[in-house]
């Protein structure tokens, strides 16, 4: 069993050594962890929020540190978030090549400043639809693996959300993503933001198992103790979306893990 998907303190809003997530992931049974942290970007592009482009070598050193203290106990990965926007995708390509990754996540992340002040309008439902336009775009660039917490867009005025009144879009959408080969992730995360349930919902879910869309599991964890939460409920949800298998990343070639075998790999949760 794998989470694919957790941060350091680089990105400035996440808490925690790495050795500490490694610690909670050997606890809960975990074979696995990649860390991805948020990636750095160009020209100030919502700075607060993720590693300078200067940090670089620096997160590439503390998680191979960390994989040298867990070695023979815990597979621990260099992995990483990237945003994606419009124009970045010469960026993202060279970035990517800079150091052997494992797992890269690509994230529509809908509410920095420079995402909302270029797209919104006032219009929430035309907002929702051009982000899954985008979420398919970002598949289509070829720069990731696997697509993070793929309806997002919900927590934008969560009680204007109606996946009906977009769920053409969303077909629309994973359809082109189906084409690509590109993976999407089920992030546990969700039950803790504004619209709490998972990303993807149970439909959109279902949705993506009906196109043969493969899904990794992830917590996005940006503390210890998120490492691999809810892991046993989102078995539950792919199973319910008809899915049998699960999928991870390796030198960013995917892998497939049965429910069967991940649900064996879990340990109860250590009590905080």
């Amino acid at each position: 069993m794998i989470d694919g998907h957790m941060h350091t303190p680089l990105c400035q809003h996440a808490f925690g050594n790495p050795s500490e997530y490694a610690d909670i992931a050997c606890q809960r049974g975990l074979h696995a962890i990649t860390f991805t942290c948020h990636s750095p970007m160009p020209d100030g592009w919502w700075p607060e929020v993720r590693m300078r482009d200067d940090q670089w070598d620096d997160y590439v050193a503390l998680i191979t540190r960390t994989a040298d203290r867990f070695a023979g106990r815990l597979d621990v990965r260099l992995g990483l978030e990237s945003d994606w926007f419009p124009g970045m995708e010469p960026w993202l390509a060279s970035l990517h090549a800079r150091a052997p990754l494992h797992h890269v996540l690509g994230s529509v992340h809908f509410f920095g400043r420079d995402y909302l002040d270029r797209f919104f309008t006032g219009d929430v439902p035309a907002f929702q639809r051009q982000y899954f336009r985008h979420l398919a775009e970002s598949a289509e660039t070829g720069l990731f693996d696997t697509l993070a917490h793929p309806d997002l867009v919900k927590n934008f005025h969560p009680a204007e959300w109606s996946l009906p009144q977009v769920q053409d879009e969303i077909e629309a959408a994973l359809d082109r993503i189906a084409a690509t080969g590109v993976a999407m992730e089920l992030n546990t995360s969700g039950r803790h933001k504004k619209y709490r349930e998972m990303n993807p919902g149970p439909s959109m879910l279902s949705l993506m198992r009906a196109r043969g869309i493969p899904v990794v599991i992830g917590s996005d964890a940006h503390t210890p103790g998120r490492v691999s939460a809810d892991f046993e409920d989102a078995l539950d949800l792919v199973e319910q979306a008809g899915y049998s298998e699960i999928s991870y990343f390796i030198n960013r070639t995917r892998h497939s893990l049965s429910l069967t075998e991940a649900r064996a790999a879990l340990r109860p949760a250590v009590p905080a």
